[in-house]
């Protein structure tokens, strides 16, 4: 058995999240909500910190060999959105001529599942 370790965007229950600090995150497997900061930054404007809400873990995964083509069967889920909203901030500092606005996702909803290239990075077999 492998696991794979996909995503970073997930989903737990508000009545959970206080024993989320409680889960060891090295043994966990599954989607857990995490909070994440990233810097957004876009040409023209200075940058800015944003914390928000984000889907981690991992999602069980499985590849063996059959005889038949294309020799291998595989079970291949990722921690992966279901559901999200979007927040709009303004950027600090821009050229008159750059749309100050920036947009990015929250996660409100996530689970292991299919990877969907319009919403994840995906990693497809050749």
């Amino acid at each position: 058995m492998m696991l794979c370790c996909t995503g970073l965007w997930s989903w737990l229950h508000p009545e959970t999240l206080s024993q989320a600090s409680a889960v060891n995150l090295r043994r966990f497997i599954g989607c857990a909500v995490r909070e994440f900061t990233f810097l957004a930054r876009k040409p023209g404007c200075g940058g800015l910190h944003i914390t928000t809400d984000a889907c981690w873990g991992r999602c069980e995964t499985w590849e063996k060999p059959v005889l038949d083509p294309p020799y291998i069967e595989s079970y291949q889920r990722v921690c992966t959105y279901n559901e999200t909203r979007l927040v709009t901030v303004r950027l600090p500092n821009c050229s008159a001529n750059v749309d100050p606005m920036y947009t990015y996702p929250v996660a409100l909803r996530c689970d292991c599942g299919v990877c969907l290239t319009s919403t994840t990075e995906c990693i497809t077999s050749v």
